[in-house]
């Protein structure tokens, strides 16, 4: 995966991600922040490249090029640590195709204290360079799964003792009527047409947002948000 940017490879550092390749920019090598990283990287035996700016443009894939680039091995955690916990509270990212909504999810997933994120479906990669941005930094310390369909992602989640809730715009039980003390896994569907029917017919429970009219839908990493600080809240 491809870690763009001081920040981003910094908190790789502090998570242990094992990192292969590193370049930065000549004109950086001077800065504090950039020489801590770089020592940080030698010590651990990375091969840090000094690239022209020139050069830089072409690793870096943002509009303003960064000053630091490294390629480092995806997480690979344990399966057990999806479900970590006596009442893991789990987010099913279902479809969700915008990298930049997915790493949103999975930022404020860790940030409300959830147990793990699940990637089902056509979901965008979580590991991707935007949705690794767009976490700041989360996708390298939760737990981040990847599974082919939703509806896989429900049996697994059962599996472990965990109700399914489906986030529905219109038509559920009001988010603030659900208990979510106990274990629990929340279906967030993609951008559009969000859950598919028969997802939301498996699941043990429709939950809606209260919104004001005409506002029909919330972006999924709002939605995401929302629920999961609900259930943060309850279980304080």
């Amino acid at each position: 995966m491809l870690l763009d940017g001081p920040h981003l490879l910094a908190d790789a550092l502090a998570a242990a991600v094992p990192i292969e390749h590193a370049a930065v920019v000549s004109t950086a090598l001077d800065r504090d922040d950039i020489r801590t990283l770089t020592a940080q990287l030698e010590r651990a035996g990375v091969d840090v490249a000094v690239a022209t700016p020139q050069v830089m443009a072409a690793l870096s894939p943002v509009r303003s090029p960064s000053t630091i680039v490294a390629l480092a091995r995806r997480p690979l955690p344990d399966a057990a640590l999806l479900y970590a916990g006596p009442a893991p509270l789990v987010v099913i990212a279902s479809d969700v195709q915008d990298p930049g909504n997915l790493g949103a999810i999975v930022r404020a997933a860790e940030a409300g204290s959830a147990t793990s994120v699940i990637a089902a479906g056509a979901c965008a990669d979580p590991f991707g360079w935007k949705a690794l941005r767009s976490s700041s930094g989360s996708a390298l310390r939760l737990p981040i799964g990847v599974t082919s369909d939703a509806a896989a992602a429900m049996v697994e989640a059962r599996r472990h003792g965990c109700l399914v809730f489906a986030t529905v715009p219109r038509g559920g039980r009001s988010l603030y009527e659900i208990d979510m003390r106990g274990a629990a896994a929340v279906l967030v569907g993609g951008e559009g047409p969000g859950l598919d029917p028969s997802v939301v017919e498996q699941a043990d429970e429709r939950i809606t947002i209260p919104m004001r009219s005409p506002v029909e839908s919330l972006n999924a990493a709002v939605a995401a948000a929302i629920v999961v600080y609900e259930a943060l809240r309850q279980r304080a």
